[in-house]
């Protein structure tokens, strides 16, 4: 908004311009910061040194645009010392509430201070003084809202930054407490380090959507619950697939890991599995890189979604290890490549812990059929899926089928001095 510089000043009876109750600036802006001391609880708590300097100056400019708007004078340029001031006071963390709930009491007190004593005044002059502080209060209100979320998203960058920066360094191996000084971040020398994944929203599947655009949306809902949860502490890198997340391990236990991993899925609105250890903090790359192993099985075999821990999987860890028993067993099942009908089956009634009426029902075919395919895949294989022996060689070797078929991304990674991790 630009006030019109050709339009006349609104005069009092008298003859006085109506804006001359604020023609003193300087007792005005006083009696106003007295006003924000008494009236806005926040303003009570800053430091004496901000009420005196900064805050008072700031409410003089305010004064003198609001004149000039009032005045008819063109105000443009004058918000530049606002926004300067905004962001000071979005960098030292004043709240965007009390700016606002200051400057609005401060127009508040301007107004009563203009109507004080010319009761006279016709209403066409009252109301044109309201239209023209209120196109004062559009104006410094804008500038200061603009100015402020402009410094705060810096801020917020510059913390990304430092996170991103510090995170990386702690799953390089790097000695980083020299980093850590100059980012103003606290490191533990311990840590719960997680593997994380961050399956598919719905709508990323929808073809009237952008998937990319709804994949960032789930993420930012995701980092913006980790910020709600754990502040500060939280150090991660993570993608819109997933990544790693590293937590002080004296602050949180494995329940409160549990919950916050269930808080991420319902803020993702998309599963969230995790795989999750403690390492001291020279350990990081080590554990980093066993959870995104295991992280891997836990995705290729469909699992619940949940947190893991390392002992959870060591059986499927170690059949998945390279080696000749590896490839014996994985070889039970070959002889089903011809009969992807019986293959599939068998994965479903493993799955259903071989609960016939749930595999027909997933299946679409009758129970009988269920047990005629089992007795088939016996027959073909040589491992009777109803006997114990067979059950184990068979589900052994379906897992290991699974962790080396050729598969999609499930989470990006990159290779930082050695060690995988997302980003």
């Amino acid at each position: 908004m630009t006030a019109n510089a050709a339009a006349e000043p609104f005069l009092t009876p008298a003859g006085r311009p109506v804006s001359t109750p604020l023609k003193d600036v300087r007792t005005v802006s006083r009696q106003m910061v007295g006003h924000f001391i008494e009236n806005v609880v926040p303003c009570a708590t800053l430091p004496g040194e901000a009420l005196d300097g900064d805050i008072t100056t700031i409410t003089k400019v305010c004064l003198e645009l609001t004149r000039s708007i009032l005045d008819g004078r063109d105000p443009q340029g004058r918000t530049d010392r606002v926004q300067a001031a905004a962001a000071d006071w979005a960098r030292e963390g004043i709240p965007i509430g009390t700016v606002n709930h200051a400057i609005h009491e401060g127009f508040k007190l301007g107004f009563d201070l203009l109507l004080a004593n010319v009761n006279t005044l016709d209403s066409d002059t009252v109301a044109g003084v309201a239209r023209r502080l209120m196109d004062a209060v559009d104006m410094i209100t804008t500038a200061v809202t603009v100015a402020y979320f402009r410094e705060l998203r810096s801020v917020v960058n510059e913390h990304h930054t430092a996170v991103h920066t510090l995170t990386s360094a702690l799953l390089g191996g790097q000695n980083v407490a020299t980093m850590a000084r100059e980012c103003g971040i606290e490191v533990s020398d311990q840590y719960h380090v997680l593997g994380i994944i961050l399956l598919p929203h719905a709508e990323e599947s929808t073809s009237s959507l952008d998937a990319k655009v709804v994949a960032r949306r789930k993420l930012r809902r995701v980092q913006a619950k980790l910020a709600d949860r754990c502040g500060g502490k939280a150090l991660s890198l993570l993608s819109v697939d997933g990544g790693t997340l590293l937590l002080p391990a004296t602050d949180y236990t494995d329940t409160e890991l549990d919950d916050l991993i269930a808080s991420l899925s319902i803020a993702a609105q998309a599963p969230v599995r995790a795989v999750a250890t403690v390492a001291a903090r020279t350990e990081i790359p080590r554990a980093a890189e066993q959870v995104h192993e295991l992280l891997d099985i836990v995705h290729v075999t469909g699992a619940d979604n949940k947190v893991y821990r390392p002992h959870e999987l060591a059986f499927e860890y170690q059949l998945t290890r390279p080696g000749p028993a590896r490839d014996a067993l994985a070889s039970a099942v070959d002889s089903l490549e011809e009969n992807p009908e019986l293959l599939h089956t068998l994965e479903v009634h493993i799955s259903t812990n071989l609960q016939r009426s749930r595999t027909a029902r997933e299946l679409f075919v009758h129970t009988n059929t269920v047990d005629y395919r089992m007795k088939r895949i016996a027959q073909i294989t040589g491992f009777d899926p109803g006997d114990l022996t067979g059950l184990c060689y068979l589900r052994s070797a379906l897992l290991i089928r699974a962790y080396r078929r050729p598969r999609g991304a499930t989470t990006n990674r990159h290779v930082v001095n050695g060690q995988r991790h997302a980003v």
